[in-house]
């Protein structure tokens, strides 16, 4: 059976090539929902979940009682994931990752079946056996290949896109990991407090390791994240 995410990404890539060949030009309207929803093939809940996405991302505005409005269509030619934007400090990537993995681990726990815990868990085993190995390089890789494997198992369609940045972000901090491989065995043991809280449905404590976990590692990193005042820091 194919998820509804999944239909909602395949629409909105559509969407998002028909504004880019011209399809819909800005300042035009998108066609009504029945008509549109007829010539996608979908139905129409699906497709106001895309123009949901498509307004997070800037594309259409929806005005009441009026339709969909076209804002720039140009900006849809751009291939997701190109990034213009200043090049992040180690900084900025752990500001991110404490913004959105704990939310996302703890979704994930809510949702995650017995096939996704074996996944994470053979990513978990890559990890250990790296570390066996005394292999960093190999550590690196498996620990964000964990990341990725959570972040994958997120099913709603915006934070599909978002994350996706954050497992760009995630990588630019490769570097700073490969300088200190002794930490692999911290990282292994703290990654796998958060699956232990998402195999026992434990939304809030597998929130709760995350936040750990990154605090750590940017103490690790030798950098004091600027947390606000209400979030728990453990």
């Amino acid at each position: 059976m194919i998820s509804s995410s999944t239909v909602v990404n395949s629409v909105v890539e559509k969407l998002r090539k028909a504004l880019a060949r011209g399809q819909w030009r800005t300042g035009d309207m998108l066609p009504g929902q029945r008509e549109l929803a007829e010539q996608l093939g979908i139905s129409r809940p699906s497709l106001r979940e895309a123009v949901t996405v498509l307004e997070t991302l800037g594309l259409v505005r929806s005005l009441p009682g009026k339709g969909v409005l076209v804002l720039d269509a140009d900006m849809a030619a751009q291939e997701p994931g190109i990034d213009n934007a200043a090049p992040a400090s180690l900084a900025d990537v752990l500001e991110l990752r404490y913004t959105l993995e704990p939310f996302i681990v703890g979704l994930v726990a809510q949702s995650a079946n017995s096939q996704d815990i074996g996944q994470l868990r053979l990513t978990l085993m890559d990890m250990r056996e790296a570390l066996d190995a005394d292999d960093s390089e190999a550590g690196i890789k498996a620990y964000i290949a964990f990341h990725e494997a959570l972040f994958a198992l997120t099913t709603n369609p915006i934070f599909q896109r978002v994350v996706q940045q954050t497992g760009n972000a995630l990588k630019q901090s490769a570097s700073m990991l490969r300088n200190s491989p002794e930490h692999l065995a911290a990282r292994l043991k703290e990654n796998e407090a958060v699956v232990r809280a998402i195999r026992d449905r434990n939304s809030a404590q597998a929130s709760a390791q995350m936040r750990q976990h990154i605090l750590a590692e940017g103490l690790r990193m030798g950098i004091e994240l600027n947390i606000p005042d209400d979030h728990p820091r453990q």
